[in-house]
């Protein structure tokens, strides 16, 4: 082989980032290492959350990651910000996250998405899969926020009216003057913050979340065939 005098420059900070990339790629267990690496190194590149998960110290036997608000949030700065993403791209983005295929089938199924996918509408189904409605509401709280970490999520009261309505009408079970006196409720309590947010820090946030849950049930639309 030819020989060369020139000397190859290492960054001093390549052996930390080989190292974080090594405990990422324990923590996540990608079926497929190579995408996964590259969709970790191009999440970096763009200064996002590489698509990690949080915890390890539980791994499913199935050897699913488990959905956690964590992974929603990545999902979503992986839409950046658009309103219409297509079935496959976000079919990708699930796989390289190393989500369960059943539950992204059965969001499919119950949102009946077909190739042009409404994301808030997908977030807000997946969501639900961790919980009540009210523990849905607030999960996409955090995940649609701007906010930083130490301050409380929120998000505009159009967009949070525009997501409640859609999830009671897809559980079937919350009558439309419900929903409206839920929502009168809420734009009267952020009254003090005009032009903005519906915050999951309220004012009084207690009677807030009781009026959410009614009887705290399980959300269940996707157990729907």
């Amino acid at each position: 082989m030819p020989q060369t005098d020139k000397q190859v420059c290492i960054p001093p900070e390549l052996p930390d980032l080989l190292k974080q990339f090594t405990k990422a790629a324990i923590r996540t267990q990608p079926p497929d290492l190579i995408l996964w690496s590259s969709e970790y190194f191009s999440a970096m590149a763009r200064g996002e959350l590489p698509p990690v998960r949080e915890r390890a110290d539980r791994v499913p036997l199935s050897n699913w990651a488990e959905l956690t608000p964590e992974l929603l949030k990545v999902l979503h700065q992986r839409v950046g910000g658009r309103l219409i993403v297509h079935v496959d791209e976000l079919a990708q983005m699930w796989k390289v996250l190393n989500l369960p295929t059943d539950l992204f089938d059965s969001v499919m199924n119950v949102g009946r998405f077909t190739e042009e996918i409404e994301w808030l509408k997908f977030l807000a189904l997946a969501c639900s899969s961790l919980g009540t409605i009210a523990k849905t509401l607030k999960i996409i709280c955090e995940v649609l926020s701007n906010e930083n970490d130490s301050g409380p999520a929120r998000i505009p009261f159009s967009t949070f009216q525009f997501l409640y309505t859609y999830i009671a009408e897809v559980d079937g079970e919350i009558s439309a003057s419900h929903v409206s006196r839920m929502l009168n409720y809420i734009e009267q309590e952020i009254h003090s913050h005009p032009k903005y947010v519906f915050q999951t820090k309220q004012k009084n946030p207690r009677k807030i979340k009781s009026k959410l849950e009614d009887k705290e049930k399980p959300f269940p639309p996707l157990n729907a065939s």
